[in-house]
C-alpha cells in the first residue's frame, strides 16, 4: 500500500539547502520514494493557520520505506539541518479511503 509524506516547510535559513537537496534526492530514491510535488506554488483554499513557503509530497511504496528513509543514518545529519534551519511539519498518510 502506498504512503505519502506531506510536508510544509518554511526555511528560516538558506544555509542548509544546497547541501540538502542532492543527498535527500538520492536517499528518497534509495528507499523507493518519488517526489510528486516540491513547490512554492500553492494556495490555501480552506482553513486558517501559518502559511508554508514550500509544500512537498513524496510517494512511498510502503510505510516501512518512509520510516526507513527517516531513520537512514546518512539522512540524519540532513534532517537535523532541515529541522534546525526551517519550520517543518511532516505528515505520513496511508494511501487509502476510510470513508469509501
Amino acid at each position: 500500500m502506498a504512503y505519502y509524506s506531506v510536508l510544509a516547510v518554511t526555511p528560516t535559513s538558506q544555509d542548509w539547502i544546497p547541501d540538502y537537496i542532492g543527498p535527500a534526492n538520492a536517499l528518497v530514491a534509495k528507499h523507493g520514494g518519488k517526489y510528486l510535488a516540491r513547490t512554492d506554488s500553492h494556495q490555501r483554499l480552506e482553513g486558517e493557520g501559518e502559511e508554508a513557503a514550500l509544500r512537498i509530497v513524496i510517494e512511498w511504496p510502503s510505510k516501512q520505506a518512509a520510516l526507513d528513509f527517516m531513520n537512514e543514518p546518512e539522512y540524519l545529519p540532513h534532517l537535523k539541518a532541515r529541522t534546525e534551519g526551517s519550520i517543518s511539519h511532516h505528515f505520513l498518510i496511508e494511501g487509502k479511503d476510510d470513508l469509501a
